[in-house]
This record gives structure tokens, sequence and C-alpha cells, in this order.
């Protein structure tokens, strides 16, 4: 298994130079790494490494309980099929899946909101062989008494209303930033782009009231600034990988 491990992890480094990694010294390494989630599978999947934050996630004891089994195996639920569908995708088609905006659950059931980036590994035939990725927490990288008045009482004024009209153009004018100052400022604090950072709030938000209310999900839809159910749904099963009704379900 464990030249197996190693012979998996080749990936090209230019057209002519290719680049071996250990996958216990990977794997290592990212165990320093507690916001993020790190992980190498092989062409069916499974996993050939991860890290323990990966491992605490799920509510696991040991990288062992991990190794060999596919995300379905480990994660109950549509939660669980999302991340397997993913990486059937990646291993099809050889396309990377970048920066993805979506919902992970810590265990006991603590949602966290994450970039996930997948990427093909090759053979030297080319040949995808295995995907290598992670999903990184997003948090607020600045302490929040740096953040400018004028954008703290937008992003407040949209927490609190919701309201449809949003786009980062208003967000633009309520920080009293233009849009290249607004992206800018909004990928510095919160490594997300304004667009990534509105739809993170409009299903945040969507997903306490599923959890916590039994509002039908056309009114939630409506009170957090879709413009519709079908949009709702679309922009919920994107973000979390089910739908709202499954979402409320599986609470």
């Amino acid at each position: 298994m464990r030249t197996e491990r190693n012979g998996l992890l080749r990936a090209a480094a230019s057209d002519d130079a290719v680049t071996s990694i250990d996958l216990q010294v990977l794997s290592k390494l990212f165990d320093s790494a507690p916001d993020t989630a790190f992980f190498v599978k092989d062409a069916e999947g499974r996993y050939l490494a991860v890290n323990e934050s990966l491992v605490k996630r799920h509510g696991l004891r040991s990288k062992a309980d991990v190794i060999g089994k596919q995300p379905r195996d480990i994660c109950q639920g549509e939660f669980g099929q999302v991340p397997s569908k993913q990486d059937e995708k990646v291993l099809r088609t050889g396309r990377s899946l970048n920066e993805h905006l979506e919902m992970h659950w810590n265990r006991p059931r603590h949602p966290v909101w994450c970039l996930t980036t997948k990427l093909p590994l090759h053979d030297p035939a080319g040949n995808v062989v295995g995907l290598v990725g992670f999903s990184r927490d997003v948090r607020v990288s600045i302490p929040t008494d740096e953040i400018p008045t004028a954008y703290a009482l937008a992003m407040e004024e949209f927490e609190r209303t919701l309201d449809p009209a949003v786009t980062p153009a208003w967000l633009a004018e309520r920080s009293e930033l233009t849009t290249t100052q607004l992206a800018r400022f909004t990928r510095r604090v919160f490594d997300l782009t304004p667009t990534q950072l509105i739809a993170k709030i409009r299903i945040a938000a969507a997903s306490r009231l599923l959890r916590d209310t039994e509002k039908p999900v056309v009114v939630i839809a409506l009170d957090c600034g879709f413009s519709d159910h079908s949009a709702f749904t679309r922009a919920f099963r994107r973000a979390t990988g089910v739908t709202p009704s499954v979402f409320r379900k599986q609470r």
C-alpha cells in the first residue's frame, strides 16, 4: 500500500519535470493547519492521506478510520454524497475545482463555511490517477476594529435586512469604496469575493431559519432576499450540496 500511495502522487511541475511527494510528509505538514481539511485520494475517490483536521471534523479518532474510504463512507446522508460526487467529476473530466464556496459540518453538527479546491493528479502518460485538495475555513482575517465604519455599517444593514437589492455595486456604494477597492478589501478580510460573501450571508441566514424555525421554505427564500423558491433552491444546493427541504430534515 505504501508503494502504491507514493507512486500515485506524481504531479507535473512543468511539461518536462515530474515531482514525487511522500504522502506521510505531506499529511504531517497539513496537520499543523487546523483550519484546513487536507486530503489525497486515489482514482476511485478513496482517501490515501488526510490531516488531523479532517479526522476531527468527522468525529473520528484516527486517520486509520478514514484511509481507504470515500467521503460517503464516513459522512451519512446527502452531506457525504456531495464531496464524493465532486471527486467523481474531477476524476472523470480531469478538470479542477477551484475555491468553491460551500458549507461543511463539524461534529457535532456545527456549520463551517469553506473554500474547497481539488486538483487532478496525473501519471507520466497523462492519465488521471487521483486527486489532491483541501477545504479551508473562511474566517475574518483582521481585527474588526480595523474595518472602516462605512463598510461595517453596510454589512450590518445587509445582514439585518437581507435586501434582495444588495449587490457588489450596492455594497461598494454604501461602503464609500470603488468596486475595485471593495473587492480588494473583501478578499483581505474574508478571503472571498464580494459575490461569494453576499451568497454566504444569504445562505447562512436561510440555514439558521431552516434549522430553528418552522417557516415554509418559500417564506424563508423571500426573507433571505431570493427572488423565488427555485432561485433559492439552486443557490442553497450549490452551497450546501442539498436542497433546503433535505437540509431541514437532517437538522
